[in-house]
């Protein structure tokens, strides 16, 4: 038997040529827990990711486990296990948008921020994060894609259903907002 654990984002085919993400919708609706477990390995980096670009970072770690179970619960409404990667995203970004409402009937602003300092903190990471939220959403989420989760162009293609020119597009402009907000914000 093989084992689907250990599948990397990067590989979108089974050695029979069968889309891996459609398989493993397969197999997890017929009740498999391994394989779901697997499609979560596949894409929990690329949810990861759209949820910071759309939610503070603590909300974002704690909506993971919400669009998972989520997810597990409305699999079989899934018409394409091929396109599992993009479906995750929607309920990602659905999930970071009623966490946002929520915040707000709650009298809190999640997406508002101080001016970062570049010398806050061990490394400033919190500060770009915050920096990055005010960015257009695609470029928000394709830069943390590359930038947090470390995922390369042709993975966040496959993640997403974007085409590899799109990604790239997607990331130089973003790459050149951040740096000019960065730059706003006080960093050299």
């Amino acid at each position: 038997m093989t084992n689907w654990s250990t599948a990397s984002a990067s590989t979108s085919r089974r050695a029979d040529g069968a889309p891996l993400d459609a398989h493993l919708v397969s197999r997890a609706l017929d009740g498999d827990e391994p394989a779901f477990r697997a499609l979560y390995e596949r894409h929990a980096p690329m949810v990861h990711a759209v949820l910071l670009s759309h939610a503070p970072r603590g909300e974002a770690d704690d909506l993971m486990q919400e669009v998972f179970l989520a997810a597990w619960r409305a699999l079989h409404t899934l018409r394409d296990g091929a396109h599992a990667g993009a479906w995750l995203a929607t309920i990602a970004r659905n999930a970071a948008h009623r966490g946002r409402a929520q915040a707000a009937r709650r009298d809190t602003a999640p997406l508002e921020h101080e001016p970062a300092d570049p010398r806050a903190g061990a490394d400033g990471r919190a500060d770009v994060l915050a920096v990055l939220l005010t960015l257009p959403a695609a470029y928000r989420e394709t830069l943390a894609m590359r930038l947090v989760e470390g995922l390369t162009g042709p993975q966040i293609a496959e993640a997403t259903g974007l085409t590899h020119g799109s990604v790239r597009v997607n990331l130089s402009r973003g790459m050149k907002l951040l740096q000019e907000a960065l730059r706003k914000e006080g960093w050299p």
